[in-house]
């Protein structure tokens, strides 16, 4: 049985359900989900990261890390740490660029953090040639404290699903997938009565409000990891730096945007990173944060033109690639402003690399 069949069953037989139960359903149900299943990362796949469109993330990624090695003291052990590694390329390309410092390097136990069997099979074969070789582990929670963190998120956080509420002219109502009497997947809206949290912002009839309990828990656990070891974690995602309402599930197949109830299993599915929740969620739970600003900002200030210029002298031919690569990264109209960085760091004297300003 499918697991769009299992779903309507399910839900014709308990309920409609939530989005955010939806999104994770489809993404991580270990007999159908597209993580756990068919993840299709690249080119010729759903969709494409940062580490795929250049080196130069990747790069300077693990130079950010070693800089953050240096400014912890450099200690004799620490634990690099990527969560959803993708295909592996963003964290081959950092080890590879850590070589300048084989100090650092020869302090580093890499920990993995992945879920879908798939996507731990390519990361192994990606890191295969690395100098470190990794160990994976299911969770947070799974990361021993007895080492300082060095903690990366790239596109992790639009992963993390959010439950959809909707203003209308007569009260708050929610936003779940129900069934109808042919056995179609559909939206539609459930009255909520008593336990809902008014968001503290503008809001008009009509628009949505996306509430994310597991980008909450994601940092708190965060904050509750660089607490508990030192060290920070650098969070990298499209989303929103600002509370506000807006609707931004979204599925993704071949480069194109679908309809998220079209083929559930089949589609990665997204919505925006809430950074203001996170933040607040790792303050309260006991860490400090950076603001947030855009990435194009931020891979600048670590230096990427500089980086795409020795490129281009080692490579003539390959300039006007390298040109294109650097605006798709850092351009306002292309990932440059949509997405963003923040850093979560225990509450200590710490300057994150990158978050000077």
């Amino acid at each position: 049985m499918s697991l769009r069949d299992r779903l309507a069953r399910e839900i014709a037989l308990t309920g409609p359900m939530t989005v955010a139960d939806y999104v994770a359903r489809c993404l991580h149900d270990p007999e159908g989900g597209y993580y756990a299943t068919r993840p299709a990362i690249g080119a010729s796949g759903d969709f494409i990261t940062a580490p795929m469109i250049s080196q130069m993330f990747g790069e300077l990624v693990g130079l950010w890390a070693v800089e953050l090695w240096r400014r912890l003291g450099a200690p004799e052990r620490v634990r690099l740490v990527e969560v959803g590694p993708g295909d592996g390329t963003l964290m081959a390309d950092a080890l590879r660029a850590a070589r300048l410092d084989p100090e650092f390097l020869s302090a580093v136990d890499l920990v993995l953090i992945e879920p879908s069997p798939p996507l731990r099979e390519a990361q192994a074969r990606m890191l295969s040639d690395s100098d470190i070789h990794p160990r994976w582990v299911a969770s947070l929670d799974r990361i021993e404290t007895d080492a300082p963190v060095i903690l990366i998120a790239n596109e992790v956080l639009d992963c993390l699903p959010a439950r959809q509420f909707v203003k209308t002219e007569d009260g708050w109502a929610e936003r779940r997938v129900g069934v109808t009497d042919d056995g179609a997947l559909t939206f539609g809206l459930v009255k909520i009565t008593g336990g809902f949290r008014r968001p503290d912002f503008a809001v008009e009839p009509g628009q949505t409000v996306e509430i994310s309990e597991r980008q909450a828990a994601f940092g708190r656990d965060l904050a509750t990891l660089v607490r508990a070891t030192s060290g920070a974690a650098l969070l990298i995602d499209y989303g929103r730096a600002r509370p506000g309402p807006g609707d931004t599930l979204q599925g993704l197949r071949r480069h194109r945007k679908v309809d998220p109830l079209d083929g559930p299993g089949e589609t990665d599915l997204t919505q925006w990173a809430d950074f203001p929740t996170v933040l607040e969620a790792a303050v309260h739970a006991g860490a400090d944060v950076t603001g947030t600003m855009g990435q194009g900002e931020f891979l600048n200030l670590l230096g990427i033109e500089a980086r795409a210029d020795r490129l281009k002298a080692g490579r003539p031919d390959a300039a006007s690639v390298i040109d294109r690569q650097l605006a798709r990264l850092t351009a306002d109209d292309q990932m440059g402003t949509l997405f963003k960085a923040c850093a979560i760091f225990s509450p200590r004297t710490l300057v994150v690399p990158g978050f000077e300003i």
